[in-house]
């Protein structure tokens, strides 16, 4: 087939396509590609710059073959990204940047393939950076300038950080994406070498600054010096300046009080741990990246373990796999603990929970008193209570079949391990079973309670 009918199928293909994505992906990644050639069941797509390429490949790949088999009645036809040479050099190719913005040159910065927007969880934890994030991609140096983003160790913003300058090198915008640390060894080079003229030419004549862990700076004097002129610069120019601090501005040490108040004239936006839901979330969409089949409450068993550090939670899920993959059996929850025993701190956990404590929370949340879970009643609901209770101390404690019998009204072992099994079970089909669980495991972590006050 010629270039004339692959334009025509991937017309057809756009429209599928733009029902199937977000409207700011499709203008961003889609929106200026062309059906170059289709033939021998290869279909040739003409993509902007490599940068538009290399994100097709990785993240919409399969998106893009589906709907074309569908179009073609082809089962085995592969895409490849091609650039084309008329885009070269362009600039104002995507729409809304402002004008005048330095166009991408050839030597641009490297980011992670995997830190894009798509690959990003949202939680109420980070809702507020990431939609901010995305805001300022799309239109940046108008909305929030700075974008200051803090948060803790692992939770998302050199990922954010570097969402935003895929879409910046996508649209032909020139980006610099630095740690503090970086910046500061450029300008020391610069003074010993008496090159500052370059350095200023490099770091306050571009279209976007990028600056992860900017606390570094503090107290470097001459380096604060610098870079407060370089923010004055950009700022002034409309040019887009995002930040990110394990920190707010006020609570970095020694900081200059003059870039201080410059970085809270932006939007200042923070990222918390994240919340059950998000870190379940996370390791599905990790699991589903990288084809392991797991099951929910093997998901559900990490999520638990690992509360406040989302790197820390994606290895503890690679850790968990290549334990099984080890002893060449399927993920289960035993195997989990196994491999998460020394990273979860499994015999500290045991002695800060005891069984009384989980008996009180499960009474709580099933609003009755701890005395209906040890005595001998076996209405519907207190029944369900006792065997929740049963199943919570033996996951979150130490105690053995018998020690648990014992606090539950002197019951046999085997009765602990059928109602072990059957909330097992019966979690895996009830939503609701399994989010009350959840709750009661979150109310009982020491970590999590001192969080909340």
């Amino acid at each position: 087939m010629g270039d004339r009918s692959a334009q025509e199928i991937w017309d057809t293909a756009l429209g599928e396509l733009q029902i199937q994505v977000s409207k700011p992906n499709y203008r961003t990644w889609l929106e200026k590609t062309l059906g170059f050639n289709y033939q021998d069941k290869e279909f040739v797509v003409s993509v902007p710059n490599t940068f538009v390429a290399e994100y097709l490949d990785k993240n919409q790949r399969s998106l893009i073959e589906k709907t074309l088999i569908s179009l073609t009645s082809s089962p085995d036809i592969k895409v490849t990204f091609q650039v084309d040479g008329r885009y070269k050099n362009s600039s104002g190719t995507y729409g809304t940047e402002p004008k005048n913005l330095p166009t991408a040159q050839t030597c641009s910065p490297r980011f992670n393939p995997d830190y894009v927007f798509d690959s990003f969880i949202v939680g109420s934890c980070n809702r507020l950076a990431y939609a901010a994030a995305q805001g300022i991609a799309q239109n940046p140096g108008h909305i929030y300038n700075p974008l200051y983003i803090y948060g803790g160790v692992g939770l998302g913003k050199t990922h954010l950080l570097h969402a935003i300058g895929h879409l910046a090198l996508a649209r032909h915008i020139q980006v610099i994406c630095v740690s503090a640390e970086h910046f500061t060894n450029d300008f020391v080079k610069a003074v010993r070498e008496r090159k500052t003229d370059e350095f200023n030419s490099k770091y306050r004549n571009i279209g976007m600054l990028l600056i992860d862990d900017i606390q570094f700076i503090g107290g470097k004097i001459q380096t604060e010096e610098s870079f407060f002129h370089t923010f004055n610069a950009l700022h002034n120019a409309n040019r887009q300046i995002v930040i990110t601090s394990d920190q707010p501005p006020k609570s970095i040490p020694l900081l200059d009080k003059r870039l201080r108040s410059r970085f809270e004239w932006g939007l200042i936006a923070d990222i918390q741990p994240p919340d059950i839901e998000t870190r379940l979330s996370i390791l599905q969409a990790k699991a589903k990246q990288r084809e392991v089949n797991i099951t929910l409450d093997v998901l559900e068993f990490i999520a638990q373990q690992i509360k406040q550090n989302i790197r820390e939670l994606e290895g503890s899920l690679n850790r968990v796999v290549a334990y099984a993959k080890l002893f060449l059996t399927s993920p289960t929850i035993e195997l989990a603990a196994q491999a998460l025993d020394n990273i979860s701190s499994k015999e500290s956990k045991g002695a800060s929970i005891t069984p009384g404590l989980v008996i009180e929370a499960v009474a709580d949340s099933f609003q009755l008193a701890p005395v209906d879970l040890q005595g001998r009643k076996r209405d519907k609901d207190i029944a369900l209570a006792r065997r929740v209770a049963m199943y919570l101390i033996r996951q979150e404690t130490n105690s053995s079949l018998a020690q648990i019998g014992q606090v539950l009204g002197d019951r046999d072992p085997s009765a602990v391990t059928n109602a072990c099994k059957r909330i097992a079970s019966d979690i895996k089909t009830s939503h609701r079973l399994r989010r009350k669980i959840l709750d009661i495991q979150e109310s009982i972590n020491p970590q999590t309670k001192s969080q909340k006050h």
